[in-house]
C-alpha cells in the first residue's frame, strides 16, 4: 500500500470508521535524522503488515535545549512531546527510543509494541580507534550518559569525562574539530544511520554494560485506541519485549530514571532468562554489580520478568543502590 495521498485531500485516520484498506496510522517522531530513521522503520513494518502511514514530525525540549542534562532535571526531555501528540489527537503511534522512555507513563498511554531488538553495545568513537585501555592519559572524553561517564571512570579515574549535547551528526562534527579527543556512542545509532565509516571500538559489555532499553524501539499508543493497539501489536518482539521489561522493572523498583547511573542488560539464552545490572556513583568509585538468571516460560513471560527484576532490585537495594543513586541527584 502506497503512503501517497492525492493532493488537496485529508487521508482518512484510524477510528474514522473506515475500513482496513483504508485507514492511515499518523506516527509521531522526533525530527533528528536518527528518530525519523526510527519512525520510517516502524512505517515499513506497519506498510508490510498491510497499513498506511504518515509521519508527524515534532520537536522536543531535549532537542532545543543543549545544555547539560542536570541530575535534577525532569525525565523525558525527549518523549513528553511525542506523548503529547498522542493525547491530542495528533498522531496514532508513537515512536521512541525506548531507553528514553520514563518508566512512570501517563496512565492514558500504554507501550503497545517493543520490535526486534538492533545491537545494545556502546562504541567508543575516535579516529585513533582507541579502546578504554589505550586511551592517552587525561584524554577528553564526550557523552551525554551519566551511565558511561561513570563506567568510564571506574576503569579510568585519569580520563577528563565532558558533557557533550546533540544529534549524533552534531556529536561527530564536534569530535571532528577537537572539542573531544573521543565520545561515546550507542552502537545500535551508528548501525540504523548506516555510519559504517565512523572510526570507533565496540566496547564489551564487560567493560560498558548497556542502559536499560538501550537498542530497543518503544511503540506508544493511547490506552483508549484499542483498535490501534491491536494493529501495533503485530509489531511485538516476544524476546525484545520480555526483557527490556526486565530492565525497565529494575530501573523503576530502584526509583533510578533515565539520568541515574545504572546500567542493565537481560538476554534469553538456552531458555534461560539472564540479567546483568550495574550501579555506580557518578565519580565510578562505588559500583554495585548483580548477576541473576531464571527459566524462561515464554506464556508466563511477564511474571518472568518481574520475578527476575524484584530479584536482582532488591539484592541490589540490600547493598546500598538507592542510597548510591539518590547521591548522584545531590
Amino acid at each position: 500500500m502506497s503512503n501517497s495521498q492525492s493532493a488537496g485531500t485529508s487521508p482518512p485516520t484510524v477510528g474514522s470508521g473506515t475500513s482496513d484498506s483504508d485507514r492511515v496510522l499518523r506516527i509521531a517522531t522526533r525530527e533528528s535524522p536518527l528518530a525519523m530513521w526510527q519512525a520510517e522503520h516502524v512505517s515499513a513494518l506497519l506498510k508490510q503488515a498491510g497499513f498506511a502511514t504518515k509521519l508527524v514530525p515534532l520537536v522536543s525540549s531535549g532537542d532545543t535545549d543543549m545544555r547539560p542534562i542536570q541530575a535534577g532535571a525532569q525525565v523525558g526531555v525527549f518523549t513528553k512531546r511525542i506523548q503529547q501528540a498522542l493525547l491530542d489527537g495528533e498522531a496514532d503511534v508513537a515512536v521512541h527510543s525506548l531507553k528514553d522512555l520514563p518508566t512512570e507513563v501517563d496512565p492514558q498511554l500504554m507501550l503497545a509494541a517493543v520490535p526486534a531488538r538492533e545491537v545494545v553495545q556502546d562504541c567508543l568513537v575516535s579516529q585513533s580507534r582507541w579502546t578504554i585501555a589505550t586511551l592517552p592519559k587525561g584524554a577528553r572524553i564526550g557523552t551525554g550518559s551519566r551511565r558511561r561517564a561513570a563506567q568510564l571512570r571506574y576503569h579510568r579515574p585519569d580520563l577528563d569525562v565532558q558533557p557533550i549535547r546533540g544529534n549524533v551528526q552534531t556529536r561527530l562534527e564536534k569530535l571532528r574539530v577537537g572539542q573531544y579527543d573521543a565520545i561515546m556512542l550507542a552502537a545500535a545509532g551508528l548501525t540504523r544511520l548506516q555510519m559504517d565509516e565512523v572510526p570507533r571500538v565496540e566496547l564489551p559489555l564487560a567493560e560498558m554494560l548497556p542502559a536499560p532499553g538501550q537498542g530497543a524501539l518503544a511503540i506508544e499508543v493511547r490506552r483508549d485506541a484499542e483498535e490501534v493497539q491491536a494493529i501495533v501489536a503485530g509489531l511485538n518482539d516476544l524476546v525484545a519485549r520480555a526483557t527490556v521489561m526486565v530492565e525497565r522493572t529494575l530501573l523503576a523498583a530502584l526509583n533510578g530514571g533515565c539520568l541515574a547511573p545504572i546500567a542493565a542488560y537481560c538476554q534469553i539464552e538456552q531458555g534461560v532468562l539472564t540479567l546483568d545490572a550495574v550501579v555506580l556513583s557518578s565519580d565510578g568509585t562505588q559500583r554495585l554489580d548483580e548477576r541473576r538468571s531464571l527459566p524462561f516460560d515464554p506464556p508466563q513471560w511477564e511474571a518472568c520478568a518481574k520475578t527476575l527484576a524484584d530479584q536482582a532490585s532488591e539484592s541490589l537495594a540490600s547493598r546500598g543502590a538507592r542510597e548510591l543513586i539518590q547521591e548522584t541527584r545531590s
